[in-house]
């Protein structure tokens, strides 16, 4: 066919700037098939959930749901790692681990927060401050979960290693499921505050403390937004209005419901106030607000701790979904995380939304921009589609003969989608295949995509990250090229690629 839309292609070639990253013992760690190679994974094993992202003297930690036994979910404890950029990580020992109490009972590490205690609020710092983790109890017999209630552990070395409070639990109302709290200190009530789920309920609930020991009952959040699926993980944090000085607004986060219906997970945000007892949103009555349109991005939470003066909020989610999480074709490890996000708010016509994009400095893993025929597994992408020209057109990614990821706009529904039914091995779950879209605001006449591919997780960042679809795919065949498309040949279309170095050694 001949091509009657001009595209600007800039490939890259390698990057001469040395990587730094993690040695690990075994040499095929790293360079599995569909092994991302700038988006974190453990070495092996499953992991889910992001837990207890903090900043602290100068490093980033992620906790994360691990199980230290397999890749499939499981003995959930606390992985963890650091990095100084949020790009390179160094794997560190299991933090916090599964543990039998002396009734036989087994408990579980599930979800929480790490913060750092400045003021020895605790009593557990012995020096200035000390890294207090808050998570979840899962007490479980014979494989059947018996209760929840939430707990307390201390660093004193950094986070490397960590003692369980000997008076746990900290906060039990004896139910089978009360999880995932999210700890920070709110400095207008010189308190912390915890919000957490009673997941089945679709309720957050809120606490405070002055010690992080003894909680006391606050108000409570509920009975709007999408509930097609229990409630999970929630976020409470504050952020800027974008062009309005001085103006904030308090965003709550949840994980549970996806745009697609309740088989598939997903996340859904509020804009409100907080106003030191409970959560109030702005509209008790708007559409559900949803952070991803993709299958791909859940349990999204924010770094505590990011000094003021740097200005970010950053959110990392996993990159994956629980209708088919445990079966996806990787081996030896089983799922990974999201490029790290940064987030702020803007004032649209339909009102404050989330902006979402990818952490800036990612840019320092690029190589040379690619010039010519566009082929790779390990690319960012520049897209520009002139959408007034054209009924439809994008960009076909992982092409080969008989495969292929579509990324295209829609004109007919006003749409961006990400196309997977033909993206390589899609039989090993019935769910998986799907073509996955949001709306957009056409209105300029023009869009822009920034496309992320890491072997088998595609990213897409819409307009600046008005919207964004995160998913997974798993290409059968080696060639990986990127193909232009328009549907009627009239599109004006603009590529820009760089290869994207590792940041695993």
């Amino acid at each position: 066919m001949k091509w009657l839309i001009p595209v600007f292609l800039i490939i890259i070639l390698s990057c001469s700037k040395k990587e730094t990253g993690i040695v690990t013992n075994d040499s095929t760690q790293y360079s599995e098939r569909y092994r991302p190679q700038y988006h974190f994974s453990p070495d092996k094993n499953w992991t889910n959930d992001p837990n207890g992202l903090v900043y602290y003297e100068g490093e980033y930690h992620i906790f994360y749901q691990y199980n230290p036994y397999g890749n499939t979910w499981g003995h959930m404890s606390w992985g963890h790692a650091v990095s100084k950029d949020l790009l390179h990580w160094e794997q560190l020992p299991v933090a916090i681990a599964e543990y039998q109490n002396p009734s036989g009972d087994s408990t579980m590490i599930f979800s929480g927060t790490v913060v750092v205690d400045k003021n020895n609020s605790s009593g557990f710092c012995e020096g200035k401050d000390c890294l207090i983790a808050v998570y979840t109890s899962h007490v479980h017999k014979d494989g059947q979960g018996k209760l929840q209630h939430q707990s307390l552990a201390y660093s004193n070395d950094k986070g490397r290693t960590w003692k369980r409070y000997d008076k746990n639990p900290v906060l039990d109302i004896q139910r089978k499921d009360f999880r995932d709290p999210k700890i920070f200190w709110y400095e207008t009530g010189n308190v912390w505050i915890a919000a957490m789920v009673v997941p089945d309920l679709f309720k957050v609930v809120f606490y405070k403390s002055t010690n992080l020991k003894e909680w006391t009952a606050l108000g409570e959040f509920g009975g709007i937004g999408d509930t097609s699926k229990i409630w999970e993980c929630p976020d409470l944090f504050e952020l800027p209005v974008e062009g309005e000085p001085g103006k904030t607004k308090w965003i709550l986060s949840l994980s549970g419901s996806h745009p697609a219906g309740g088989k598939f997970v997903g996340m859904q945000y509020f804009v409100g106030v907080f106003n030191g007892n409970t959560f109030i949103p702005d509209q008790s009555t708007q559409a559900p607000l949803y952070m991803d349109f993709g299958k791909d991005f859940y349990a999204g939470i924010i770094y505590n701790n990011i000094p003021k003066e740097d200005g970010r909020t950053i959110m990392i989610g996993w990159a994956n979904n629980w209708a088919y999480g445990n079966q996806i074709p990787t081996s030896t490890w089983r799922s990974a995380m999201a490029l790290p996000r940064e987030l702020s708010l803007k004032k649209t016509a339909a009102g404050l939304r989330l902006i979402q994009q990818p952490l800036k400095t990612i840019s320092s893993l690029r190589g040379d921009e690619m010039k010519g025929e566009i082929s790779g597994n390990q690319l960012e992408l520049e897209v520009e589609i002139d959408i007034a020209k054209s009924k439809g057109a994008g960009i076909k990614i992982l092409k080969s003969e008989s495969e292929e990821t579509i990324i295209g706009y829609d004109a007919t529904t006003q749409e961006v989608f990400i196309d997977r039914t033909h993206s390589g091995d899609v039989g090993f779950h019935k769910e998986f295949a799907s073509i996955d879209r949001v709306k957009i605001d056409a209105s300029t006449g023009k869009i822009k995509l920034q496309v992320f591919v890491d072997h088998s997780i595609v990213e897409v960042f819409v307009n600046n990250g008005e919207q964004t679809l995160c998913e997974q795919v798993f290409p059968l065949a080696n060639d990986a090229r990127v193909i232009p498309y328009s549907e009627n040949n009239d599109g004006v279309i603009s590529v820009r690629a760089w290869k994207i170095n590792r940041t695993w050694k």
